[in-house]
């Protein structure tokens, strides 16, 4: 009996470090590698049969087809085989929630303030989340990491997932500030409650309560910008400080929001404040599309395989926003941000967008090309390796647990582009904007859906 004990414990021991190969980052490749004769897909709609990939200490130096392996280069036979790009999930939780829910200590992803753009994700990111190996294996190799919560939630980081820690994860440092747009409908309730005790709810107007939360957003941008023109100060304003990339056009800006409403919203943000805007969310972007095209707003669709925005629209509405997209020129790309399959079916969302209406080759360019244009428009051709941010990283900002119990009473020392106004006449023209548009919404169509 002991003899099989020993024999059970040396079996389990092999199978636990077998399955445990591929789990820990991989050491930098050193040396060329030279991969031949399969297809390649390039991510830019472009496919090169029996392609060769040319890659020089871990980076991509040559693609095409008809190439010569060089005389010192490892070379992989991918005959019969598909090679694809790293897929790329463009706005995450990954690394922030580890149990969504029952276990406080896993989690790390939202603040109790409103309006701290000081929040970075970057320094919460935990390379040991067990989420992180399963993405790997499906092909997801960088994410951008988000925070949530309040009005401005702070700046979300690219991360490459094969990494020791943050500082080692950091792809491009604080890419993007992000802005959770207000509700502009009120949504019932779940049980037909009202108050916290069985009382009726007061009626509210959610369009002025979304615009005067609008307004403070507004407010805030404006004295960040009057106060990052200024060439010196008496003291530091980290959230003045934070913002000072949407003006020079080093950060983008991310406004989550579905309804049309909220996109008009994001139109007069760049008509203002000349910000380069992506729409997180976008599931009425349909309604849009060309005006999103005219004012140059790219799309981050959550959640393609969903059930429609309102009853009002097709049941297969959420599938075929990519096509039409797509069609009106519009930059977008492909998200997934499912907490049950914790976002590893990103390229199952792309899948259910080739169905109804993309090209397989735009869907996986949805998933690639398109989400590295999106995180960092300005080097659309190259993944960035941000040097400069990751030798400051410690100089900036402080980590989002102690976001709060710093400069409570310095919210606005700088002094204001313009003076506070009891009406906002921007405002009223943005009301004016959405009843147009909301007008325009196309009638529902009736009766079964026709045979295709």
């Amino acid at each position: 009996m002991k003899k099989y004990i020993i024999l059970f414990s040396i079996l389990t021991t092999a199978c636990s470090l077998k399955a445990q190969d591929d789990v820990y980052p991989a050491k930098p490749y050193k040396g060329k590698l030279f991969i031949t004769g399969g297809t390649i897909h390039i991510g830019n709609g472009q496919i090169i049969e029996g392609g060769s990939v040319e890659v020089d200490n871990g980076k991509i130096v040559r693609v095409g087809a008809g190439l010569s392996a060089p005389s010192d280069a490892k070379v992989v036979d991918a005959k019969g085989k598909q090679v694809y790009p790293g897929l790329i999930l463009p706005v995450t939780d990954l690394g922030l929630k580890e149990i969504g829910s029952g276990v406080r200590g896993s989690n790390d992803y939202q603040e109790i303030s409103d309006i701290d753009p000081s929040i970075r994700s970057i320094v919460a990111y935990n390379t040991d989340s067990k989420v992180i190996n399963t993405l790997k294996a499906n092909g997801i190799l960088l994410a951008g990491v988000t925070p949530q919560g309040g009005t401005i939630s702070g700046s979300s980081t690219v991360v490459q997932l094969d990494a020791w820690n943050w500082e080692d994860a950091a792809y491009k440092m604080d890419n993007a500030i992000h802005i959770n747009l207000p509700s502009f409908i009120n949504r019932p309730r779940r049980g037909g409650g009202g108050g916290r005790f069985g009382g009726a709810t007061p009626p509210s107007d959610p369009v002025k309560e979304a615009l005067i939360k609008i307004d403070e957003i507004k407010t805030f941008l404006r004295e960040a910008q009057a106060w990052n023109a200024e060439p010196n100060h008496k003291e530091n304003n980290l959230k003045f400080e934070s913002v000072k990339g949407l003006f020079t056009k080093e950060q983008k800006l991310f406004l989550h929001g579905d309804q049309v409403k909220q996109m008009l919203v994001a139109v007069d943000f760049v008509k203002e404040f000349g910000f380069d805007v992506t729409i997180v969310g976008g599931s009425e972007s349909w309604l849009i599309a060309d005006l999103l095209k005219q004012n140059n707003i790219s799309v981050i669709l959550q959640q393609t395989n969903a059930l429609p925005t309102t009853e009002d629209d097709d049941y297969d509405q959420p599938f075929k926003t990519p096509a039409i997209l797509q069609k009106a020129g519009v930059l977008f790309a492909i998200n997934d941000e499912h907490e049950e399959t914790r976002y590893r079916n990103l390229m199952f969302n792309a899948g259910v967008a080739a169905a109804h209406g993309l090209t397989k080759e735009q869907a996986l360019q949805a998933i690639t090309l398109n989400s590295a244009k999106i995180l960092w428009r300005r080097q659309p051709n190259r993944l960035p390796r941000d040097r400069q941010g990751r030798q400051h990283r410690h100089q900036r900002r402080r980590h989002p647990r102690h976001a709060h119990q710093h400069h409570r009473a310095r919210l606005h020392p700088g002094p204001r582009s313009q003076p506070r106004q009891q009406t906002n006449p921007a405002l009223s023209s943005l009301h004016d904007q959405i009843r147009i548009i909301i007008k325009r919404r196309p009638p529902r169509q009736r009766g079964p859906p026709s045979a295709e």
